[in-house]
């Protein structure tokens, strides 16, 4: 994407890009922040094809994982719990396959309604390693500048090197008004939260779509997009699907084994 087409003539669908990793590479991590304290956040998820990590996900309950309906990719998907270090087999490290991809009956592959649940074959053992994050208990409005944390394994920055182990940063949020002057039309207030970061900070990259936005300790956000190759850039807030919106849509989901 060339930085003067969004700023002069709006923004192109091509423009944007989901945070979803490389299928070929193995995952890597968030652009600056800093490496998570091992086995801190028990909730996340590395979502795996072919042992290999595409995307984040949050554990919200010992049979369910929440993620980006973007994240879905054929073939059978392994979600790993209690890992820190993808490149090790630790002991704390829980394989569990999909039983069944649940996303968003309205999804269709743009940036609305990008949500999904993972319903697991087998339910997760709670330890110390793993335990699911609660989900916010009623729906309720983001203010902005609200310092939230952010954590994954996605890329360190659009072309550099990998790193195994999580990370996690912290990302401010934006007051709506900014966003839909960013993003356009491709913003949609009632589903999406926007952020700002710094590089000391930290902030989301490839690799990293799925994966949590925790603001005053409680679960807010699932990472969704940002400008295409460039993760980097804080002219270009990023983007994540607002929970709180799709809390009647989670919880109906989860009590019906027919719908998921």
């Amino acid at each position: 994407m060339k930085l003067h087409k969004v700023l002069d003539f709006g923004i192109n669908r091509n423009s944007l890009s989901y945070l979803v990793g490389n299928l070929s590479a193995s995952g890597s991590s968030i652009v600056g922040g800093k490496v998570s304290k091992p086995h801190s956040r028990p909730y996340m998820a590395s979502l795996q094809y072919q042992g290999k990590h595409s995307c984040g996900g949050i554990l919200i309950q010992k049979d369910f994982v929440l993620t980006a309906a973007h994240c879905q990719a054929p073939g059978v998907m392994t979600v790993v719990l209690g890992a820190h270090d993808l490149s090790k087999k630790e002991k704390s490290q829980q394989r569990i396959k999909v039983a069944k991809f649940c996303p968003h009956s309205r999804f269709t592959g743009n940036f609305d309604f990008d949500i999904m649940l993972l319903r697991l074959q087998n339910n997760a053992t709670k330890n110390k390693y793993v335990k699911p994050l609660d989900l916010p208990k009623k729906a309720k409005s983001i203010s902005a500048k609200l310092s939230c944390l952010v954590a994954g394994w996605g890329k360190t920055g659009p072309s550099e090197p990998e790193s195994k182990v999580l990370k996690e940063g912290k990302e401010k949020t934006l007051p709506v008004t900014e966003c839909k002057n960013k993003w356009g039309n491709h913003f949609i207030s009632e589903q999406m939260i926007c952020t700002i970061f710094n590089k000391k900070d930290g902030g989301i990259c490839q690799g990293d779509s799925g994966g949590p936005l925790i603001c005053k300790n409680k679960l807010q956000g699932i990472t969704a997009f940002t400008a295409d190759g460039q993760c980097d850039n804080s002219d270009y807030p990023h983007v994540f699907t607002n929970i709180s919106y799709f809390l009647p849509w989670i919880k109906k989901m989860m009590q019906s084994k027919s719908l998921c």
